[in-house]
């Protein structure tokens, strides 16, 4: 976990090739449904240009599907989601029917300041429709209203790790490596 432009999805690509499970990030995911313009893609697109988020019965269901698939069978990263209390209520009921549950919640700390230079560079690179300066701070706003309660939600399971997210690719896989021995 962590807010926008903190670096989950680039330490999780880096994790689960090191621990040989899937990436299921929800962003990834929906971002291919409105690149191909399916119509789950054309209803999440309206959300995610203005900065909000996605429909939880939406993202619930493709996270469902995504978990039953083979190779999650010996475990998986989940990268972007849950992002609110009651998603994370639905996700613990999902993985309880499945057998399954959360083994770790670990939160990447990166100050506000750091954050925006870094989503204003990716836009500039990678061109992402969703990284301009007024969607970002809507995006933070979010975060800090929605997904911010997650962090008591998931210390309160004993499941937390705060991780510092700023430094070099390296020192972070490091430190998240260490709260996952």
């Amino acid at each position: 976990m962590g807010p926008p432009g903190a670096g989950k999805g680039t330490q999780a690509k880096i994790l689960c090739t090191k621990l040989s499970i899937p990436q299921i990030s929800t962003g990834d995911i929906l971002r291919e449904a409105v690149k191909n313009q399916t119509a789950m893609g054309i209803e999440a697109k309206r959300y995610m240009d203005a900065g909000d988020l996605v429909p939880d019965s939406v993202v619930i269901g493709i996270i469902k599907d995504r978990i039953r698939e083979a190779d999650c069978k010996n475990g998986f990263l989940l990268d972007g989601f849950p992002r609110t209390v009651e998603q994370a209520d639905a996700l613990d009921v999902l993985l309880k029917n499945e057998g399954k549950s959360i083994d770790k919640a670990i939160n990447l700390e990166v100050p506000d300041e750091e954050l925006l230079k870094r989503l204003l560079g990716r836009a500039e690179i990678e061109g992402r429709t969703d990284d301009n300066e007024a969607t970002i701070k809507n995006r933070l706003e979010n975060y800090n209203k929605k997904t911010l309660p997650l962090l008591d939600f998931y210390a309160a399971q004993k499941k937390l790790s705060q991780v510092n997210g700023v430094g070099t690719l390296e020192e972070v896989t490091s430190l998240i490596q260490k709260e996952l021995a």
